[in-house]
């Protein structure tokens, strides 16, 4: 199966500065300490040639039996990589654009068949600078969109950025460069800071919005947290402009099976319809919870009933669409 996978990080500790890997821990995405180490094109390209191997790697035995469980008959699916997109890895907010640079760099490289084919790009959208690094971000050819992270959460443990980003006027009136741009906006938050993130969208109908990690069900163990998802995600679906990654689930559940997954990925779907929502992997964050193979035949045996074209816009066409690749 041809697959495009819209949500991969690479960093190069050699020569750039991430502020999160200089001194990481252990959080509730796992061990970051695991993470610190360089992880290139070349790492990310012998990941996903793994998952296109007749044989498997070895760590990938416990989810490949989850699909087979899920269906038989089925012989171990072997996936293609044609195409990805790289999401900002959280570089040094002083110099964004020297991340944008690299990847360029990397993408133009022989070696990289192309990827990353399309780059979203990190600012921060309440920076006084913030149209000149637009700017700077859209002069290269692959650059399709920005990510800033608003994550905020009353539990410290979950909080990533402290602020209401988009209360704040001159955020939101920063947004609109968006448009001027041509740039999509990658949306990282939580389900309670949904409510806001519609009414941004509905400011913005001509900027694309990507909703990542499938809205990250923090709260998901109680009924109240189920619903706060499962609602904030349908008005998010409301909005035309709005399309829904889903990926980053491992770092919520990191003993995941199929069946752990099964219902987060089919009300996702269910909610954006197969036109809306692709597949993808954040690697390597979610490396440290399995391999690639066996993210992607979790995702497979999840949607096994499903028709060709449905699954051709889950696993490629929706990404390819929505990221302009």
């Amino acid at each position: 199966m041809k697959i495009v996978d819209p949500h991969i990080h690479l960093w190069d500790l050699d020569t750039h500065h991430y502020p999160w890997l200089a001194n990481p821990g252990v959080s509730f995405v796992g061990d970051a300490r695991a993470l610190k180490h360089n992880y290139l094109i070349a790492d990310f390209l012998a990941d996903a040639d793994a998952a296109g191997s007749a044989h498997a790697p070895e760590a990938h035995a416990v989810a490949d039996a989850n699909a087979a469980a899920t269906n038989p008959t089925a012989s171990p699916e072997r996936f293609e990589l044609v195409k990805a997109v790289h999401i900002d890895a959280n570089h040094d907010p002083a110099d964004p654009v020297e991340e944008t640079r690299w990847l360029q760099s990397v993408a133009d490289g022989a070696a990289s068949r192309g990827m990353p084919n399309a780059i979203v790009a990190g600012a921060d959208l309440s920076a006084d600078n913030v149209e000149a690094v637009l700017a700077a971000h859209a002069a290269f050819p692959n650059t399709r969109g920005i990510r800033q992270i608003l994550n905020v959460h009353a539990n410290p443990l979950y909080d990533y950025v402290g602020r209401h980003y988009m209360r704040e006027s001159a955020w939101r009136r920063n947004f609109g460069l968006l448009r001027k741009y041509r740039l999509s906006f990658d949306l990282q938050l939580y389900p309670s800071q949904m409510p806001e993130a519609v009414e941004l969208a509905r400011e913005n109908p001509h900027t694309p919005f990507i909703v990542n990690h499938a809205g990250m069900f923090v709260d998901r163990d109680t009924p109240l947290g189920w619903r706060a998802w499962r609602d904030g995600l349908r008005a998010l679906a409301a909005c035309e402009n709005v399309a829904v990654k889903i990926s980053g689930l491992a770092m919520f559940d990191h003993a995941w099976t199929v069946e752990s997954l099964r219902p987060y990925v089919l009300e996702t779907i269910d909610a954006f319809g197969v036109e809306r929502a692709m597949f993808a992997s954040n690697f390597p964050v979610d490396r440290l919870f399995g391999g690639y193979h066996a993210l992607w035949s979790a995702y497979a045996a999840i949607v096994n009933g499903a028709s060709a074209a449905e699954k051709e816009a889950l696993f490629r066409r929706t990404a390819e669409r929505v990221y302009r690749i």
